[in-house]
């Protein structure tokens, strides 16, 4: 559980910043430079690569670099443990909505 959980934080963290919401989405559509991706910024590249590190450090993408370009690539993998624990809030909310319409359901028909 807690490797999950640490897993689970560290995407999260690299999620939470507007410009890596804007690379996962942008990578979604395939392989990118870093460079193509940098020029949506009005950042230094130092300061756009510290987004891919944090990107690639909790595993949502991964770089090759071929001479002097290097290529980001989404890990939709990854995403999947948003997605698990996601799912697993759902179940755990509709089971708390079903209880209550259960009791609600049960009020009114004693009342009637």
């Amino acid at each position: 559980m807690a490797q999950y959980s640490a897993q689970l934080d560290g995407v999260f963290v690299a999620l939470a910043d507007p410009t890596r919401r804007w690379v996962i989405r942008r990578l979604g559509h395939g392989p990118t430079s870093v460079g193509d991706l940098a020029r949506e910024f009005s950042m230094t590249l130092p300061s756009f690569m510290k987004h891919v590190q944090t990107l690639e450090s909790n595993g949502l993408i991964h770089t090759t670099k071929s001479g002097r370009v290097r290529t980001c690539v989404l890990n939709r993998d990854r995403l999947a443990v948003v997605d698990d624990w996601l799912a697993e809030q759902r179940r755990i909310w509709e089971e708390r909505t079903d209880r209550l319409e259960h009791l609600v359901t049960d009020q009114q028909e004693r009342q009637q």
